[in-house]
C-alpha cells in the first residue's frame, strides 16, 4: 500500500515539517527555538496543548516567503514518496506574513511556484485551504478570512478553522466563514476532536460547513452520526494523530470503521505527520491491519475524498484518471 495512489484532505503545512528541516532553518538563523526536540532529534511535546505550543514554536523560524517555498517542496517529496497525487494543505495568513494581504500575496506566490515544481518533479498535485486559528480570536479571524477572499479561486479553494477547540464557540466566527463563503470558498472546520459530538453540531449549524475535520466524536452520538451519513457530510479522519495524541487507545479503538460501517463518508489524513510519527502509506497499513480493510475500500476511501476535494471540476477529471490508472 506504499505507493499506491491516495489522496489526502486534511494536511497543515507547518504541521508536515521534517523535524530536521526546521532544526537545519533555526541553524542558519541561529534561531533558539527552545527543547522542542527529544533526543533522537523528533518533535517533543506532552499532550494536545502542548504541541500546538511546539507547532507554533517550529513555525517561528519560517519568516519570508522562501522559507515556505523550501518547507512546501520538503513536505510534498514526503507525501510523494507515500503515493500520495492530490493534496489540500491549510494554510495559515497568520505565520505568512501576520494577516496582512499584501505580505500574504508574496508567501502564497512563493507556495504555488514550489507547489508547481513538485507537481511537474513527482506528480503531486496541491490545493490550499486558508485556515483561521480559533484561540486567536474572532477579530484576527476577520482578517484572516479577508486574505481568503482576496486570493480566493483556483488554487485557494477553501476556508476554514483549526487551533484549540475548547477556546470560544464556532458561532463566534460567523462572520469570517460568512466572507469566506461568498468569496466562492468551500468549507471546512476541526472539531469532534477535543470537543465532543455538540462540537460537530455546532460546527454543522453555525459555519454551514461541508467537511469536518477530525470529527470522530461524533461516535458517542448515533443520532448525529445518522445524521452525518443522510447529510452526506465528510470527515477528514486522521486515526494516528488521534491515537498518538491519547484520544484512542489503538488503531483498533479508533471509531473510523463503526463510522464508515454506519454509512458516514470517511476519508484518512495525517493531519501533522511528522509530530505523529505517521504517513499516510502508514496510515493505509495501521487501517489494513486494524481492520482487515482490502483494496476495495480503500478505492472506496480515495472516491468519497475526490468527491469531498474544493478543488475545480478539471483539477477533479485529472486526478480520477491518475487513481484509474
Amino acid at each position: 500500500m506504499g505507493r499506491d495512489a491516495k489522496i489526502e484532505l486534511h494536511l497543515h503545512l507547518e504541521g508536515a515539517a521534517p523535524p530536521a528541516f526546521i532544526r537545519g532553518l533555526a541553524a542558519e538563523k541561529h534561531a533558539d527555538i527552545g527543547g522542542i526536540f527529544d533526543e533522537r532529534g523528533n518533535y517533543r511535546f506532552r499532550d494536545f496543548w502542548d504541541f500546538l505550543k511546539v507547532y507554533e514554536a517550529a513555525t517561528s523560524v519560517l519568516t519570508s516567503p522562501e522559507d515556505y517555498a523550501r518547507l512546501t517542496r520538503a513536505v510534498l517529496e514526503e507525501s510523494a514518496a507515500s503515493g500520495v497525487i492530490y493534496s489540500e494543505t491549510f494554510l495559515s495568513p497568520d505565520f505568512c506574513g501576520g494577516r496582512d494581504v499584501g505580505a500574504w500575496r508574496e508567501y502564497l506566490v512563493a507556495i504555488r511556484e514550489a507547489a508547481a515544481e513538485a507537481e511537474r518533479r513527482d506528480g503531486i498535485t496541491l490545493r490550499g485551504i486558508i485556515t483561521c486559528i480559533r484561540h486567536f480570536g474572532p477579530e484576527k479571524a476577520r482578517e484572516t478570512a479577508l486574505c481568503a477572499a482576496e486570493t480566493a479561486g483556483d488554487w485557494i479553494v477553501g476556508f476554514g478553522i483549526a487551533g484549540d477547540e475548547k477556546v470560544l464557540a464556532p458561532a463566534d466566527f460567523r462572520w469570517s466563514f460568512d466572507c469566506a463563503r461568498e468569496a466562492g470558498l468551500r468549507l471546512t472546520a476541526h472539531a469532534g476532536e477535543w470537543g465532543g459530538p455538540e462540537s460537530v453540531r455546532a460546527a454543522l449549524r453555525d459555519l454551514e460547513v461541508e467537511r469536518i475535520g477530525h470529527g470522530v466524536r461524533a461516535i458517542e452520538d448515533l443520532a448525529l452520526v445518522d445524521e452525518l451519513a443522510e447529510r452526506g457530510v465528510v470527515l477528514e479522519c486522521c486515526p494516528g494523530s488521534n491515537v498518538a495524541l491519547g484520544l484512542y487507545s489503538g488503531f483498533r479503538q479508533h471509531p473510523i470503521a463503526r463510522l464508515y460501517d454506519r454509512g458516514v463518508k470517511v476519508t484518512v489524513s495525517t493531519d501533522d505527520p511528522p509530530f505523529f510519527h505517521t504517513t499516510m502509506a502508514r496510515e493505509f497499513q495501521m487501517l489494513h491491519d486494524a481492520f482487515d480493510w482490502d483494496d476495495g475500500v480503500f478505492a472506496s476511501l480515495n472516491r468519497t475524498a475526490l468527491d469531498a476535494a474544493f478543488c475545480d471540476t478539471d483539477t477533479k477529471a485529472a486526478i480520477a484518471k491518475k487513481l484509474e490508472a
